[in-house]
């Protein structure tokens, strides 16, 4: 293999692994200098360039040095023409090294048709990703080579450097306020059927009334001290999403394996014992039997796992862009974002880094287009408050306060019999979801019941909530969070069939 070269930037040479390979290097210098002609003659073809083109767009040295220098009258509001571009050059010290005047009036003497300007700008930023992608897969390849380079730190800041480049490579058009209004009102004609759920339901029918569902691009962060049911609750939810409402789901559990989730949704589904599910006590005909049937619905769920420990921002988004192309996914759920790694030059500051991290999610729930879930942790804080019902708030969020600024919702799950807070009123396992911040509705509280036996939350108000009678021969449904008996044709009166 050929050695990789390097200029004084510490960059890859193009021109010298373009002659190694026998190719030439990427570049449109004839369209360079069309658009530069275009810019120095018409001020609103530069306001209009300028949210395209940066100044990496351009290969010919003398014609970056010259679009420099019309970027930085545009940013100071200057008039942009030759003699005013001839200055600041100067001013740059790059007047020589941009060609003269001479270069200038060639430039605007030969500028083709300045009605596809727009046209060659594209052009430009295609050869500019073209030669930023050679840079990115020659260094890659080298660093394959080395054996001392770790290959999760190579795939990572592979991956890195590629999703950068493809946001540079993002366009966003504005839109009219008529335009605006049009999408919207489209929007909320199709959403007068659905009951106010303009969102993903969670299955909690009290939250979402509060919530109106899961929407795209949301980042929501579910936060408790350990022991007050997270994983429950965001695992109930899952289950919830893709069995009751057929919505798929992508899981990232960076605390548990696939099979201590799996016993959980077990015990949920069925209503057989935890110590059965493990296979601590053995299990007769009629509880395998009481399995097998729970079980059918949580087969067919579009529920995806994925137990990477330490995972990186990097291999979330890669495994969350495929999850997303390939098998439907619909929102993203994290447990949880402590756990998550940022990137190698914050190690030591985990502040920042967790801040990055929280910063990261948010702009993939926006790349994607989905919601992301992500539980967190909070500090002692709110429990060494004496007196009261030791509640937390959005100042208890920890290691960084930058979560709490890019989440558009923050859930915080307070359960008083953990505390041993109970009042003489509150019924066992009461738990109040509290919506700290919600940047697009309601904050306030919510009350589910978690029933501990069952590792599962349900509506305070759902029929499986209320304490069951005691006879014998039960027949379980197989619903988590829904009280409609109208799938299983039996009413309310009929759940238990008593022998």
């Amino acid at each position: 293999m050929a050695k990789t070269v390097k200029n004084r930037k510490g960059e890859v040479d193009l021109e010298v692994s373009a002659l190694q390979q026998g190719m030439k290097v990427p570049q449109a210098t004839e369209v360079e200098a069309s658009v530069l002609g275009a810019m120095m003659l018409d001020q609103d073809i530069v306001e209009e360039l300028m949210t395209v083109l940066q100044e990496e767009c351009f290969y010919k040295q003398e014609n970056k040095l010259i679009f420099k220098a019309i970027n930085n009258l545009s940013n100071a509001s200057q008039p942009v023409d030759m003699m005013t571009v001839a200055d600041r050059l100067k001013f740059n010290g790059d007047f020589d090294a941009a060609g003269g005047l001479d270069y200038l009036t060639r430039l605007t003497s030969d500028i083709g048709a300045a009605v596809h300007v727009n046209y060659y700008a594209k052009i430009l930023v295609d050869k500019f990703i073209q030669r930023e992608m050679i840079s990115i897969t020659t260094e890659s390849l080298r660093k394959s080579y080395d054996e001392s380079e770790s290959v999760d730190d190579l795939l990572n800041s592979t991956q890195q450097k590629l999703f950068e480049l493809s946001e540079k490579n993002m366009s966003r058009k504005e839109q009219s306020i008529a335009e605006i209004i049009k999408t919207k009102l489209d929007s909320l004609e199709k959403m007068q059927d659905k009951g106010g759920q303009t969102g993903l339901q969670s299955g909690y029918m009290a939250l979402d009334k509060v919530t109106y569902g899961w929407h795209p691009s949301d980042l929501v962060i579910i936060a408790g001290r350990p022991g007050m049911g997270k994983t429950a609750f965001v695992l109930t939810m899952a289950r919830n999403m893709a069995v009751d409402f057929k919505i798929p789901v992508a899981f990232f559990s960076l605390e548990q394996a696939p099979t201590q989730l799996l016993e959980r949704l077990m015990v949920a589904e069925s209503g057989l014992p935890s110590d059965k599910i493990k296979g601590s006590v053995k299990m007769t005909q009629a509880d395998w039997t009481q399995l097998e049937d729970s079980l059918k619905s949580l087969e067919e769920a579009p529920i995806y796992i994925d137990d990477t420990p330490s995972l990186s921002i990097a291999d979330l988004r890669a495994k969350a862009r495929r999850l997303v192309k390939t098998n439907g996914v619909k929102i993203l759920i994290i447990d949880y974002l402590q756990l998550m790694t940022g990137s190698k030059e914050l190690k030591g500051n985990r502040e920042q880094e967790v801040a990055e991290i929280s910063r990261s999610l948010k702009a993939i729930a926006k790349e994607l287009d989905v919601p992301v879930i992500t539980l967190a942790q909070l500090n002692r804080q709110g429990e060494s408050t004496s007196g009261g019902q030791k509640k937390p708030q959005l100042t208890h969020l920890r290691e960084s306060g930058a979560i709490e600024q890019d989440a558009d919702i923050v859930l915080f799950l307070h359960r008083p019999e953990y505390y041993g807070l109970e009042d003489m009123n509150v019924e066992k396992g009461l738990t109040e979801v509290i919506i700290a911040k919600h940047r697009n509705g309601p904050t306030g509280e919510v009350e589910l019941k978690f029933l501990a036996n069952q590792m599962k939350f349900v509506d305070r108000n759902d029929a499986y909530a209320q304490p069951p009678a005691p006879p014998t021969g039960l027949s379980f449904g197989s619903r988590i969070n829904n009280g409609d008996y109208g799938d299983f044709g039996i009413t309310a009166e009929d759940e238990y069939d008593i022998n």
